[in-house]
C-alpha cells in the first residue's frame, strides 16, 4: 500500500503518546505541537490513542491547541472533540477484585486502576509524576484488598525495577485464569494492562472512523506498544516506532518501521507524507 494521499485518502491520523508522539520527557516537542496545528489546518482529523486516562489526555490536547478525538484506556473510552463520551466499556465488576488478587501476590508491583474520572493507585509512586507533570493529572489511593469495582476502565500494574520477565509471569497467570473474558496487553515492557474483552485501540479507532462516515482504510496510525498492535494492523497504514519492543515488530512484520520519538519521527513522517 502506498502512503501518498492521492492513492489512499487518509483523513484520520491516530497516534499513541508515550514512546511515540511524545518526546522522551513525556511532553510534546515544539515541532510536534506545530505539526499537529498544521495537520488540523489542512483538514485532517487527529486522534490521541493511548493507554492514558482521558482526563490526562484532555490536558495534553489543551497544550497541543487543536480539537482532537481521544481514545483512552487502550480503547475502553472514546471521547469526541468536545469531550462527549462516544464509547465506554468497563471491566465486569465481578472480575475486578479477582484480577487484583492475582497481581497483589507480588508486593513489589504497583497496582493502578482507571475508574471513571479517577486514577487510583494502591500505594504512592512519585516516579510516575514525570509522566503527568505537564497535564497535572494525579492519582488517589485505594486498598488492593477492597477495591472499588464499578466504572473500571482498566487495571494495570508496573514493576519498580522495570522487570519485564516478572510481569510476563503475571500476564501468563491472568491469561490462564481469565482467557478471552478480558483483554490483556503490555503498553510498555514494564506496564501490564487489563481491560474488558474485545477492548483495543483498533476497535475504538473503528468507532471514530464510522462516526465520521469513514473507514479504517482512511486512517493512518502510529504506535510502539503491544497495546497498539490491533490499531496498527487495522488502520489503512500502521507505522511502528524504531524503539518498539521486538515483540511489537514480530507481531507486525509487514508494517513500516520509522524513527524514534526522540527525533520527532511521527511529526517528520506526517510532514514528508501528508503535507
Amino acid at each position: 500500500m502506498t502512503d501518498t494521499r492521492t492513492d489512499t485518502p487518509f483523513r484520520i491520523v491516530a497516534s499513541d503518546l508515550d514512546g511515540t508522539l511524545l518526546a522522551p520527557n513525556h511532553q510534546l516537542s515544539a515541532f510536534s505541537k506545530q505539526t499537529l496545528k498544521d495537520l488540523h489546518a489542512k483538514g485532517y482529523t487527529f486522534i490521541f490513542a493511548t493507554g492514558r486516562h482521558h482526563v490526562d489526555v484532555a490536558g495534553i490536547r489543551e497544550i497541543a491547541g487543536i480539537p482532537a478525538y481521544m481514545i483512552t484506556s487502550n480503547g475502553a473510552r472514546v471521547h469526541d472533540q468536545h469531550d462527549q463520551l462516544m464509547y465506554s466499556k468497563n471491566i465486569p465488576s465481578d472480575q475486578v477484585q479477582a484480577v487484583i488478587n492475582v497481581i497483589k501476590q507480588d508486593p513489589n508491583l504497583f497496582i493502578h486502576m482507571y475508574r471513571n474520572e479517577e486514577w487510583l493507585l494502591d500505594r504512592d509512586d512519585e516516579e510516575l509524576a514525570k509522566f503527568h507533570s505537564e497535564s497535572g493529572f494525579r492519582y488517589q489511593r485505594f486498598s488492593a484488598n477492597a477495591a472499588p469495582t464499578e466504572g473500571i476502565a482498566k487495571i494495570f500494574c508496573t514493576h519498580p525495577e522495570k522487570d519485564h520477565d516478572r510481569l510476563v509471569e503475571f500476564e501468563t497467570q491472568l491469561r490462564a485464569k481469565f482467557g478471552d473474558s478480558l483483554s490483556i496487553a503490555f503498553s510498555t515492557p514494564w506496564c501490564l494492562e487489563v481491560m474488558a474483552a474485545d477492548v483495543s485501540k483498533g476497535e475504538a479507532l473503528k468507532v471514530v472512523a464510522e462516526s465520521l462516515n469513514l473507514t479504517l482504510d482512511n486512517c493512518i496510525a502510529f504506535g510502539d506498544g503491544m497495546n497498539d498492535v490491533e490499531m496498527l494492523s487495522m488502520a489503512g497504514k500502521g507505522l511502528v516506532m524504531a524503539t518498539s519492543h521486538q515483540k511489537v515488530k514480530n507481531a507486525l512484520p509487514n508494517n513500516e518501521v520509522i524513527g524514534s520519538n526522540a527525533d520527532d519521527a511521527v511529526a517528520h513522517y506526517l510532514h514528508d507524507h501528508l503535507f
